[in-house]
């Protein structure tokens, strides 16, 4: 449930699994959700997701207190944790379900999506043009029971070890515990 001291944010970068683990680890963040977004079929599943057919990105949808964390910042924590200069692709995973996105609430927060982009491109972060997409209002599905909290409960595995916990350093040594 949200209040008026809620705000939302529907973020894509690769797996899922890699967006969640970071965030749900930011102050100011209430809850972290492993879903799909962005496609043209109504209650996809992981399965079918994953075929690239049914035009769902994986993403997060993150509920969060603004007055404690502003969407900047969530952007600034989502462009450390993921290339936003690959097309449809983030590490061992392609397709465009992996694709980098974000899908904003309104239109405040594409304001704030575009100038984001804009300053990090004119920085020169990057050494290739930013990809990621900036969409408006997405319809968001949860991920199936087995794919929230997925690094807090297999924080073991291989692939959180490999691909998860470098992007918690990352973000810590960029802004703390």
């Amino acid at each position: 449930m949200s209040n008026s001291n809620e705000a939302t944010a529907i973020l894509g970068g690769g797996c899922f699994w890699c967006i969640e683990g970071v965030f749900q680890y930011i102050d100011g963040v209430i809850e972290v959700l492993s879903g799909y977004a962005g496609g043209q079929t109504p209650n996809p599943d992981y399965k079918s997701v994953c075929t690239g057919r049914t035009g769902h990105a994986e993403v997060v949808r993150i509920r969060y207190h603004p007055d404690q964390v502003d969407f900047e910042h969530l952007l600034d924590v989502f462009f450390t944790i993921h290339d936003p200069t690959q097309l449809n692709r983030q590490g061992p995973d392609s397709g465009t379900q992996y694709r980098s996105v974000i899908f904003c609430a309104d239109d405040s927060q594409r304001s704030v999506a575009e100038r984001k982009i804009a300053k990090l491109q004119a920085s020169g972060t990057y050494s290739h043009p930013i990809v990621t997409e900036i969409a408006g209002p997405a319809t968001f599905y949860s991920a199936e029971d087995d794919h929230q909290r997925f690094f807090e409960t297999n924080a073991g595995q291989p692939y959180c070890e490999m691909m998860i916990r470098p992007k918690l350093e990352k973000v810590r040594q960029r802004f703390g515990d």
